[in-house]
């Protein structure tokens, strides 16, 4: 057995597809079955049950996972820490995030971490917080970004980031036009709305109008702030996010509106404590640590 087959198998069972990890490794499909069949016959087990349209991992196979998993990272450990003792930190590390403030908040760790470690590479990802949080639990991923709530079981975090709720409300609105300290949430009761595609969000927004005895008009549901702004700038609905999505550039067409609410969007780190991170990705964590535990900002 040699390491190209555990990357291969591990490929295959975070894919569960042979063609898109085919395409991950840059290799054909054929000979990567091959090898997989070639790995099985090996061990003496089936890894993969196969079917027309699906691919599982058996119970064995679930088992060698987790073994490949840490071998993997106990190769890419010890590498990079020998790199290291003669060139400095280096390596990879996998990063993802959701939108909103999460990029620009990687972007500042990157270049700090950068100027103490010039020769790490970084891969980023976007998607939304579930996504995001599964991408990590399934090894794709070192260090994530996303929004609270979390359902992950297996997940490490702490909080870097808090902001507040605004609506982006269509400038021919007759609410656009109430002054700020007029304006609440009981004046949005009688307008479709857009609001982020997560269920946990659907139910703090029906809570703000239970609040005032009312009940939301949900029009659509969308995981992406820029996207919604689209369809609020054409007098869709009036679109609920974080207030980040004020940074949407050349925002035009439609009037923002602060939300006084006691529950504001936390953004979390986290990290699948089940999986030992490469030395990059480590000290690039307790880096974001140190950065947001030594910060005064009020936003946390």
């Amino acid at each position: 057995m040699e390491l190209r087959h555990l990357r291969y198998f591990l490929a295959v069972a975070q894919e569960l597809n042979f063609t898109r990890a085919a395409e991950r490794l840059s290799i054909a499909q054929p000979p990567l079955s091959r090898q997989i069949q070639d790995l099985e016959n090996e061990i003496g087990v089936k890894l993969f049950i196969r079917k027309r349209h699906a691919l599982t991992l058996t119970e064995e196979g679930m088992l060698f996972k987790q073994y490949a998993i840490q071998v993997m990272n106990l190769v890419d450990k010890s590498t990079s820490e020998v790199r290291a003792m003669k060139h400095g930190l280096q390596g990879s590390i996998t990063l993802a995030s959701v939108e909103g403030h999460a990029p620009s908040m990687l972007a500042d760790w990157i270049s700090g971490f950068s100027k103490e470690n010039p020769h790490v590479q970084y891969d980023l990802w976007n998607g939304n917080s579930d996504d995001v949080a599964s991408r990590v639990m399934n090894g794709l991923c070192d260090i994530a970004v996303i929004m609270e709530p979390h359902n992950e079981q297996g997940v490490e975090f702490f909080p870097v980031y808090k902001e507040n709720w605004i609506a982006m409300i269509p400038s021919s609105y007759p609410v656009a036009h109430v002054s700020d300290e007029e304006f609440n949430i009981a004046m949005l009761a009688d307008y479709d709305l857009i609001i982020p595609s997560r269920a946990s969000r659907q139910d703090t927004i029906n809570g703000w109008f239970n609040a005032v005895g009312a009940k939301p008009h949900v029009r659509a549901r969308i995981a992406h702030m820029l996207s919604a702004y689209e369809l609020s700038r054409r007098g869709v609905g009036i679109s609920i996010y974080p207030a980040s999505a004020r940074d949407i550039a050349n925002l035009q067409d439609v009037v923002i509106r602060d939300i006084d609410t006691k529950e504001k969007p936390s953004y979390i780190v986290i990290w699948n404590k089940n999986r030992t991170l490469p030395t990059a990705a480590a000290e690039f964590l307790r880096y974001i640590r140190s950065i947001t535990e030594s910060s005064s900002a009020t936003d946390l």
